[in-house]
């Protein structure tokens, strides 16, 4: 049997209690499972490398482990909160000639932007193949 109107009312009241709901076409399914299904082990993986990157600087472990968390909390806070777009953000704390601006160049050497979003497209066509064998 197919959902009705109001089945998904009640999925949106359950659901929009504990997050931020979008009611997408169902094609975009793993789309979605390849951004936020699987986004969090990039996430984990990007404050580990964070972490990683503290500890070689000096810091304590458990140091540069906080301080890496609470970086992406609050920058992720940020975009939710300001709506503004990451990479406005971005500019607004990166001053010519600094600090912020040289990690950015090294990110971007290292093809940062590029391999998280090869990361969101193999994990969607993933899903895609795994939906095709059920």
């Amino acid at each position: 049997a197919k959902a009705t109107a109001d089945d998904g009312e009640t999925v949106v009241a359950l659901f929009s209690a504990v997050g931020k709901i979008y009611q997408l076409d169902e094609k975009l399914l793993s789309a979605v499972t390849g951004l936020s299904g699987s986004g969090p082990a990039y996430v984990y993986l990007m404050i580990e490398a964070l972490a990683d990157g503290g500890v070689r600087a000096g810091l304590p472990r458990d140091v540069a482990q906080g301080l890496a968390a609470q970086t992406v909390l609050g920058s992720a806070k940020m975009v939710l909160e300001t709506g503004r777009h990451p990479g406005a953000l971005k500019d607004m704390v990166t001053s010519p000639g600094g600090t912020t601006i040289a990690g950015v160049h090294e990110l971007e050497k290292a093809g940062f932007r590029a391999a998280c979003m090869n990361a969101v497209i193999a994990a969607t066509q993933r899903a895609n193949e795994l939906s095709k064998s059920q």
